[in-house]
């Protein structure tokens, strides 16, 4: 019921994406395991990884664009929640580590080790489990953007304000984890990582099935955006980002809807944060800076809010370029050119790259002489 419900309300661009997606998932690993070196349909286990932390940052700005471009929460800490998914994900790499680490403790990670701890603590416990860390990378960040939602939406705390103290939150999340007592590897985070699933991370195979995971996951989680998006609960809550008051009004709990919202946004972001350690080898505090989460709105911005495919499509071009011009001499210039890039699609470009070419196609389609019906033969 659920599939015929999207599969009736999927547009063209949500069609030709999600093909694209599942297409990645399978051809990229195939061709990375099966094509020799010297074909030149042959993907790099580097190159593929390095796309799959673009689309791990895709699925993290699909999540910001539901709650932005849908509900009007301009939320600048979706940073932290990536983060903590990206932290439980951690923990459970680093339980599988045991007796291989430096120090040789079959319980304690190196870290602990050195700074002396003399036991496991509490909140590490259950990690030693795959199906208990898949259940913290969505509880601890839905959880967190519960609580968070729960009091800012019940004081009806809107616009900047609210703004700012998502910011905030991402960034007292930043100092504590930063802290070494605090049991997360401090300023070094977590890294080293061995196995995952008893596969060796480093496996060529390993890398490849990463990538088609993170392609059906994002699959998966632009699917539950856009049921969200096009349900009656997603009309009530476009109603809410273009009058707020007026739905409050008519009666609708707005502070609920705007909860809803924000949590499951929350474990999307999450979910991309796990999804992001294992290819990328490490997590550590530098993912909650307040800058993370800025730059994520500046990817949604630039691919076209309120799209969800823009969403991806801007995560992904944004990242691109990043890879492209912190490589050479343009590395100290590139926040300057990322800030300029912000500025001219917020000005010229307002719909982002996804709206501006399917209005100019629209336009080039309206314009376009329609061919004159030919006389019928005369009898």
């Amino acid at each position: 019921m659920i599939t015929r419900f999207l599969l009736q309300n999927m547009d063209k661009r949500g069609g030709i994406f999600l093909a694209i997606l599942l297409g990645l998932a399978v051809l990229v690993p195939l061709s990375n395991l099966f094509l020799p070196a010297s074909s030149p349909f042959h993907v790099p286990t580097s190159t593929m990884s390095l796309w799959g932390k673009y689309l791990c940052y895709a699925l993290l700005a699909v999540s910001l664009d539901l709650v932005w471009g849908y509900c009007g929460i301009l939320s600048l800490g979706h940073g932290a929640f990536f983060a903590l998914g990206g932290y439980a994900m951690g923990l459970y790499l680093m339980r599988q580590i045991g007796s291989r680490g430096v120090y040789g403790n079959p319980i304690l990670p190196d870290f602990m080790v050195f700074l002396n701890w003399q036991e496991l603590p509490w909140y590490w416990w259950g990690f030693s489990s795959f199906p208990f860390a898949m259940l913290m990378v969505l509880a601890v960040p839905g959880l967190l953007a519960f609580v968070f939602g729960w009091f800012a939406f019940r004081s009806r705390v809107t616009g900047v304000y609210l703004s700012i103290i998502t910011q905030a939150l991402t960034y007292a999340l930043l100092l504590a984890f930063f802290r070494n007592d605090m049991g997360f590897g401090g300023n070094n985070g977590l890294t080293d990582f061995k196995d995952i699933l008893g596969f060796n991370i480093q496996a060529q195979t390993t890398r490849a099935a990463l990538f088609s995971m993170t392609c059906v996951m994002l699959a998966a989680g632009f699917l539950i955006a856009r049921g969200i998006v096009v349900s009656k609960l997603g009309k009530v809550v476009i109603a809410i980002r273009d009058a707020e008051s007026r739905t409050r009004f008519l009666g609708y709990r707005v502070d609920r809807f705007k909860l809803f919202v924000f949590t499951v946004s929350a474990c999307m972001a999450g979910v991309a944060g796990a999804l992001y350690v294992p290819q990328v080898g490490i997590i550590n505090p530098s993912e909650f800076a307040p800058a993370n989460s800025i730059e994520t709105v500046i990817w949604v911005a630039v691919g076209g809010r309120g799209s969800l495919v823009g969403a991806a499509l801007g995560a992904v071009v944004v990242n691109w370029a990043k890879t492209v011009f912190t490589s050479g001499f343009m590395a100290p210039y590139w926040l300057f050119a990322l800030g300029g890039l912000f500025v001219v699609v917020t000005l010229f470009l307002p719909k982002g790259i996804l709206g501006t070419a399917e209005a100019l196609w629209a336009r080039r389609r309206k314009s376009a002489p329609t061919p004159a019906a030919e006389p019928a033969p005369a009898e």
